[in-house]
């Protein structure tokens, strides 16, 4: 019955304790804000952002959100102060000094982006790093160190043009040019790699479109790459865009084995899992991506249907509830919300637990006011555990 209702309420569309009204609207804004930029909106996240601060100043995560998105429109000054402001909040955190160091490195200031980066290499906070490292090195003729850092990046990731484009660069300034023509032309190689995987998608999704079983997937195979998560994950997306959600299962899978830390391939691996009824399954993934993104509302919202349908109450209840302060205005939270809480409300009145009744019948009665058999049992709490008038 659960998941049939989980069904109906979660398709068409973490923990927190209590807050102040102030803060609960901030999460609000920086939920709202996840979702914009997940779509590529950044002025608009931005402005979300930026309402989230006017209520809660010390609001770390979207000070750092806020930075990304100005990093994004190139507003790199803008991006800058706010950068630095996080810096000193967070004591350096490697992620923001990586983005303090692109920032240099495209002020055309490589020195600084090079002395930012160099502490970071033992663990970077972004697979891309060496790449920024080399061009920065590139750009201040160091030859040496663009050189063994391009290489790193090259290993790290094969199919990324730009490493070997700019290799290409540092061995025909060594003059080197035997080196350098190769690696241009493995520079080409990558791009025409890259827009074949473009065309490879339009194809699949014409395919998908024709609605041919066997034709599409024959077709979309062309994406199966096993080794590369990037065409892996636009095989799945694909086949889940077109509710081919048991074809979708093996290309996110794969792609989840080959890059551990990318969120968009949990995100969706749980989502293809929950769309196929197969709340078991879904939880792992949604958990590791409520880990990697913790303020997106989609992941929050997902595993919290997810837990409702595995009948995990206590769980389910504060991952929906977190959700339902990222976006107070979905009805699907609110009314899965509203139906964990009276479920919790009648577990704890029967365990005698009266004031944590209470706090579950006061949410329920908060998420949807006037409901007369709520606000009886209310009273019916206070009286049995002497809770007041």
């Amino acid at each position: 019955m659960r998941a049939a209702l989980v069904i109906i309420l979660c398709l068409s569309g973490i923990a927190a304790g209590a807050q102040s009204n102030s803060s609960a609207a901030a999460t609000a804004h920086i939920g709202k804000g996840y979702e914009l930029v997940q779509d590529e909106r950044f002025a608009e996240a931005a402005e979300e952002f930026r309402a989230a601060l006017t209520l809660d100043p010390d609001a770390v995560n979207a000070r750092y959100q806020l930075a990304i998105c100005l990093f994004a429109m190139g507003e790199h000054d803008a991006s800058r102060k706010e950068f630095e402001r996080v810096c000193v909040v967070t004591r350096h955190d490697p992620k923001v000094e990586y983005y303090l160091a692109r920032i240099d490195l495209l002020g055309g200031n490589p020195a600084a982006a090079i002395r930012r980066l160099v502490p970071l290499m033992a663990k970077p906070p972004f697979p891309d790093a060496a790449f920024y490292l080399g061009a920065a090195y590139l750009a201040k003729n160091d030859i040496e160190d663009a050189v063994n850092w391009l290489h790193k990046a090259a290993q790290s990731d094969p199919h990324d043009f730009r490493s070997h484009y700019r290799l290409a660069r540092a061995f025909q300034q060594k003059g080197l040019h035997k080196e350098a023509e190769q690696e241009y032309a493995l520079s080409t190689e990558m791009r025409e790699h890259y827009n074949e995987t473009a065309r490879q998608s339009v194809a699949c999704v014409q395919a998908l479109r024709a609605k041919s079983a066997g034709a599409s997937r024959d077709i979309c195979n062309h994406l199966f790459d096993p080794n590369d998560p990037d065409k892996l994950t636009t095989l799945g997306m694909l086949y889940g865009k077109y509710g081919k959600y048991q074809e979708a299962i093996e290309p996110f899978t794969r792609a989840a084995k080959l890059d551990s830390e990318s969120f968009e391939v949990y995100h969706n691996l749980g989502l293809t899992y929950f769309r196929l009824r197969r709340f078991a399954e879904a939880r792992k993934p949604l958990e590791k991506a409520v880990r990697l993104r913790p303020d997106y509302f989609g992941s929050n919202a997902l595993l919290g249907a997810t837990l409702y349908s595995l009948k995990d109450d206590p769980s389910a209840y504060r991952t929906l509830e977190f959700a339902h302060q990222l976006k107070p205005d979905d009805a699907d939270t609110t009314e899965l919300l509203f139906r964990i809480s009276i479920i919790l409300a009648n577990k704890s009145v029967a365990a005698a637990d009266f004031p944590s009744g209470l706090k579950f019948l006061s949410t329920a009665a908060s998420l949807r006011p006037g409901i007369a058999e709520v606000e009886r049992r209310i009273a019916e709490v206070k009286r049995l555990g002497r809770l007041g008038p």
